[in-house]
């Protein structure tokens, strides 16, 4: 005990250290929301704002069109996180089981297409959507997010996959299910703390996404969130700070509150189905 309580001590900090060092740019961000403009110039900022107001939302929503452009952020990133969800699942699970050289390339593609830029893809992917006509257009950039989610969604279902008994599947088989019957009714229950966690990281990935939408929606009233935030930066480059605040601050409640409510669910579940015999 005593060689390993120095050992767990400094692990509890570097742990503490790394959760104040993810924390301060959102604490930062709040503080500064809900600061008056006297208060942001302030050679000597403060933690907490001394004189706390709401004027800065106020203006948020009076100069930009908020609300529509989180509308369509929400409908672009719940149909991508739907859609890879329902081309994922059914693919890793053939990737999973079919243990065939294609299958094996095609998982070692998926991992190496991690690492592509989003610079090298939206050449290829404006002249796509230019040919089916989808350019400014919100189901356009849902079939990019699609694409953009698909790889990881495939590589992380897969694993959730390969967790899974092939002795259950079997069962089913000697019972007479077939491939689809036992995807859907034996193995998808079992999957669906992978699945919801595969949705989450489509949807935050999406709502989160800046540079394709910049491309690829040009009309003001189609222009998700993330691009509408950048109005609040002057030609000069001098930012609107206190708007600008509380407009990125509304802007990543969504995500918070999506993660918090199903993150017990997640960790739930993998626990459940690991203690199942």
């Amino acid at each position: 005990m005593r060689t390993g309580t120095p050992a767990r001590v400094g692990q509890y900090t570097a742990l503490l250290a790394y959760l104040v060092f993810l924390a301060f740019p959102f604490l930062w961000l709040v503080s500064t929301a809900f600061k008056p403009p006297r208060e942001l110039g302030s050679l000597h900022p403060t933690w907490i704002p001394k004189d706390p107001t709401l004027d800065n939302f106020r203006q948020a929503f009076d100069e930009q069109p908020l609300l529509h452009a989180a509308l369509n952020s929400l409908l672009a990133a719940l149909a991508a996180a739907v859609v890879a969800v329902l081309i994922a699942t059914p693919t890793a699970y053939v990737l999973a089981r079919r243990r065939t050289r294609l299958a094996k390339a095609v998982t070692g593609w998926v991992v190496v297409s991690q690492a592509f830029p989003f610079v090298l893809l939206i050449i290829p992917l404006f002249l796509v959507l230019k040919n089916l006509r989808l350019i400014n257009s919100v189901p356009g950039l849902v079939l990019v997010y699609v694409v953009w989610a698909l790889p990881f969604a495939l590589w992380m279902l897969a694993g959730y996959v390969r967790a899974v008994p092939p002795e259950l599947e079997e069962a089913a088989a000697v019972d007479g299910a077939g491939r689809v019957r036992t995807l859907v009714s034996v193995t998808a229950p079992l999957l669906a703390p992978g699945i919801v966690a595969t949705a989450l990281f489509a949807f935050i990935t999406a709502w989160n996404e800046f540079f394709f939408a910049l491309v690829l929606l040009k009309t003001p009233e189609k222009q998700t969130l993330p691009v509408v935030l950048t109005h609040f930066i002057g030609a000069e480059g001098v930012a609107d700070l206190g708007p600008l605040a509380a407009a990125a601050f509304l802007a990543t409640l969504p995500s918070l509150v999506v993660f918090a409510l199903i993150q017990r669910r997640i960790t739930g579940g993998m626990l459940t189905g690991a203690v199942k015999s």
